[in-house]
């Protein structure tokens, strides 16, 4: 059995809720602080189960378990990422009555529409992961950015000759991370790598993401303009990279490349960061956080093609200046984003509603 799975609780004080079925970024977040929590909190996990093989319990199950407290407690609390968790969250706490708080997490960076802004008013505590994305929820209890597992994502004894472990051509990787579709900017990427990979004859681009069957004809779309600028051996799409392997990815490429339209939060630099890749992020997310302009990479804006290309060729013109980059992307994610740091934050505010039932 997993060491993981071992650690959940069977009388939780704390049950972490994730119950959509595709594999996300808030997924990935769950799943990376979940054997953490274990170890602070008698925790139990409801929802689809994790790539790191912990098993979730039913929502039926997380009810009947709910019933009554668990043991030196007054309530549980209930941990949700998603308006149908909070919607069945505040159902079990107001119709069945059971003796729970809810915490929701809120990661956008835009007002939320009206049912869900009545939705997060109900919650108990509401964790917001940037001051931005807390300007648009006013119960805001605590700002706690996502933090990353270091050890997971850790950078290669070599940066300068991972990529050979690739097993495609060039001697350095451009990656860009996440779903292929026009809100990731997966058109700006590529319209900017058949731009700059002219002028870095030793680089190869990736593309590490998922098209599903509505942006098929985007991503062939794409396909054709690679083709036709001659870099199919240049630009390539790697479909969907394993969770358990995308780590080796990032220790392969030099540059990560993240240029979205809109991101909430966006964790792919951040790993790709922890594992020593310099950066070129769009100004979205949290992104200017972490890419600071001529210390750990560039920034560009939203849509900017022609900056993209730039800001490739400024960090990629020398290997060694991409390489200071990733050393500085490391140590800035070390110091201010570790999955230490956000477990910790978060566990104030449980602990804060726990002493809030003393009071």
């Amino acid at each position: 059995m997993n060491a993981s799975v071992r650690l959940m609780s069977a009388d939780p004080e704390v049950i972490v809720f994730n119950l959509k079925q595709r594999y996300t970024g808030v997924s990935a977040t769950i799943n990376a602080l979940v054997p953490l929590q274990a170890q602070q909190w008698r925790l139990g996990f409801c929802g689809t189960r994790m790539s790191n093989g912990i098993d979730g319990m039913s929502l039926r199950e997380a009810m009947a378990l709910s019933r009554k407290p668990p043991a030196g407690r007054a309530f549980r609390i209930w941990h949700v990422r998603r308006d149908p968790e909070m919607m069945a969250a505040i159902f079990a706490r107001d119709v069945l009555r059971l003796p729970i708080k809810l915490v929701f997490t809120s990661a956008a960076q835009h007002l939320h529409g009206r049912f869900p802004r009545w939705l997060i008013s109900k919650m108990d505590a509401v964790i917001s992961t940037t001051p931005l994305a807390a300007s648009f929820v006013p119960n805001t209890t605590a700002v706690v950015p996502h933090g990353i597992d270091l050890s997971r994502f850790s950078p290669p004894s070599d940066k300068l000759k991972a990529w050979t472990d690739s097993g495609l051509p060039g001697q350095y990787g451009i990656g860009v991370f996440g779903r292929v579709r026009p809100d990731k900017g997966s058109d700006v990427f590529v319209q900017a790598m058949i731009q700059a990979l002219p002028q870095l004859p030793g680089a190869t681009a990736v593309i590490a993401g998922l098209a599903q069957p509505q942006h098929q004809a985007f991503q062939q779309e794409l396909q054709r303009k690679i083709d036709a600028a001659g870099l199919h051996e240049r630009i390539v799409f790697l479909g969907e990279v394993p969770a358990g392997e995308v780590h080796l990815w990032y220790q392969r490429c030099l540059l990560c490349v993240a240029c979205p339209r809109y991101e909430p939060f966006g964790l792919t630099p951040f790993e790709a960061a922890a594992t020593a890749c310099a950066l070129v992020c769009s100004r979205t997310g949290a992104f200017d956080q972490l890419a600071v302009p001529g210390l750990t990479g560039e920034m560009v804006d939203t849509d900017d093609v022609d900056g993209l290309a730039r800001a490739v060729l400024a960090v990629m013109h020398d290997p060694q200046h991409a390489v200071q980059l990733g050393q500085a992307a490391r140590e800035r994610v070390t110091a201010k984003f570790s999955l230490a740091r956000e477990a910790e934050g978060i566990a104030r505010v449980y602990s804060d509603l726990f002493q809030q039932a003393k009071v």
